[in-house]
């Protein structure tokens, strides 16, 4: 299920990831780790009971998706910054006219140098559900990690004894990234080698999450200074190594 988020008028700026650091180090190397996870846990950690630490956004104000006519509409390059800026009445050289320009230059940049096209920026629905279809097939789903409630602060959870993980996927599979933008931009690419699960969690004041949980499962090309394999005290190749997935991420799957 892909959620829609709601439109607010009132633009709340809130500075996600930088995606000049997904690029450089989930893509342009492949042999890395996701850049913008501060969690690591061993496959065999999804256990019920098991207790998580869970990353979640807070209370931001989520862009708006929107559709493939309304956003072909809009300009969406460097060279028509000014025109951009004009249309969602952003001040030239402020922080939002800083971090748009961040995104459309890295989103064209990630074109220029992607000769697999194995990473793209979507500016609709329609865009990312087609580019997830040509690296996966037509019989996929989308999924992300969700909070109930208004609290949405938690991070401290428990693996939901009443209903277990469940496998998603297995082998390539899609993520993609929110970016900071007046609308919602996703950075979406390829993951190779890699088993997804839905992991239900709780936490003490019985607040729940689903969380995407995504394990790496050949490790033994990867840079063996990444923080995960210093966290979790392995070394490369001997054994999967997961994460969650922040929650302003959509996850493609085949089914």
């Amino acid at each position: 299920m892909i959620v829609v988020p709601r439109y607010n008028a009132q633009w709340h700026f809130m500075k996600r990831g930088s995606l000049k650091g997904f690029q450089e180090v989930c893509f342009h190397n492949h042999k890395q780790l996701t850049a913008d996870v501060d969690h690591y846990f061993l496959e065999e950690s999804l256990y019920s009971g098991k207790e998580m630490t869970l990353e979640v956004s807070g209370d931001y104000t989520r862009a708006t998706l929107l559709s493939r006519q309304v956003a072909d509409s809009i300009p969406f390059s460097s060279n028509k910054l000014p025109d951009i800026l004009d249309e969602f009445s952003i001040e030239p050289g402020s922080i939002q006219a800083e971090a748009i320009e961040e995104t459309i230059t890295a989103c064209e940049r990630s074109t220029e140098d992607n000769e697999e096209e194995a990473m793209h920026c979507t500016t609709s629905l329609e865009s990312m559900i087609d580019w997830s279809i040509s690296k996966l097939g037509k019989n996929i789903t989308a999924v992300g990690t969700e909070v109930d409630g208004e609290n949405r602060h938690k991070n401290h959870f428990t693996i939901s004894r009443s209903s277990g993980v469940k496998q998603m996927g297995e082998g390539n599979q899609v993520v993609c990234h929110g970016m900071t933008y007046p609308y919602a931009v996703y950075y979406c690419h390829v993951i190779h080698g890699t088993r997804s699960y839905m992991v239900p969690m709780v936490a003490a004041d019985g607040t729940k999450a689903k969380a995407v949980a995504v394990c790496h499962i050949d490790t033994k090309e990867f840079s063996p200074d990444h923080v995960a394999f210093k966290l979790l005290n392995v070394k490369p190749g001997s054994v999967p190594v997961c994460h969650f997935l922040p929650d302003d991420t959509i996850f493609w799957f085949p089914n």
